[in-house]
């Protein structure tokens, strides 16, 4: 049992597809399907279902979560050692559901610190939690309520959550709209784990009703043009609203006090930052996340 093989397994379980772990990884797929089974044999059991796709067992599940904690471990000790001898420029990496919200921050951080490596990875949030304790990332950057149990966590931006309409939509020239009033209409909005999605379905669940979604997708300027284009109508933030205020829709206020998103900072609540982590965390925690986009 070396390091690779137990890299190789931390993807082979993340992805539960030997030829997709193949390709990311850039091995031949025999090769990853020896480790799997070097792995359960020295082991002593199976770590994987292989009835019908492959499916991590939970005897895999336990196995992964200490290996990705021991991985994580070494991967900070050899940052800590990096930043302790002052050696390199210093890797930050933050995962986030996207990263529009973030363009501007960030953008003003390589500005300021052009020295510090930013490494940035899309993530679901159910995800988040696991990889932080893994230290698979340093940071995640939130829209939707996450388990942070072993994570700390501070609050960027609360604000409220807009309904979008094509300009010529019947309800376009509305400046509020209930939920209710929303049950039939089409909806362009995020895949299931994304937060417009989350919340999309929670508002509709309260009144015992399902939306109509008639486009999916994890692209957030795709979304909107889909909107613009008269497909449907979908949600999005304030933010959004105040980043492109001359943008050809309209904007319509919901009258639910839970049609909100709040943008959160996660970390791992027993893990020092190194000197470039807390920079970063100094940088996105004194945005001026309310008046500027």
């Amino acid at each position: 049992m070396d390091l690779t093989m137990l890299r190789q397994f931390v993807v082979i379980a993340r992805l539960e597809h030997l030829s997709r772990a193949a390709d990311e990884l850039h091995v031949a797929q025999p090769s990853l399907s020896r480790t799997v089974a070097r792995l359960e044999h020295e082991l002593g059991t199976p770590l994987f279902d292989r009835s019908g796709r492959l499916r991590l067992n939970p005897v895999g599940t336990l196995f992964r979560d200490y290996v990705e904690r021991a991985l994580g471990e070494l991967d900070a000790g050899r940052r800590a050692v990096a930043a302790a001898t002052e050696q390199g420029t210093g890797v930050v990496r933050l995962g986030a559901e996207n990263f529009l919200a973030l363009t501007a921050p960030l953008a003003a951080f390589k500005r300021d610190h052009p020295a510090i490596e930013l490494e940035l990875r899309q993530l679901p949030a159910e995800d988040m939690p696991r990889r932080l304790r893994a230290q698979e990332v340093d940071f995640c950057v939130a829209s939707q309520p996450v388990a942070t149990a072993g994570l700390e966590r501070v609050a960027l931006l609360d604000e409220p959550v807009w309904v979008v309409t094509p300009l010529e939509h019947r309800l376009a020239g509305r400046t509020s709209v209930r939920v209710e009033e929303l049950a039939d209409e089409p909806f362009v909005t995020g895949t299931r784990s994304h937060w417009q999605r989350n919340l999309l379905d929670r508002l509709f669940a309260e009144l015992g009703l399902t939306p109509r979604v008639v486009c999916e997708s994890d692209e957030a300027a795709a979304i909107q043009e889909l909107i613009r284009a008269g497909l449907g109508i979908g949600f999005n933030p304030d933010l959004a609203r105040r980043s492109i205020p001359d943008y050809p829709v309209a904007w319509l206020q919901v009258d639910h006090p839970a049609c909100r998103r709040t943008l959160s900072l996660l970390w791992h609540a027993g893990q020092p930052l190194t000197a470039a982590a807390q920079q970063v965390h100094h940088a996105i925690t004194t945005w001026p996340w309310a008046n500027k986009s």
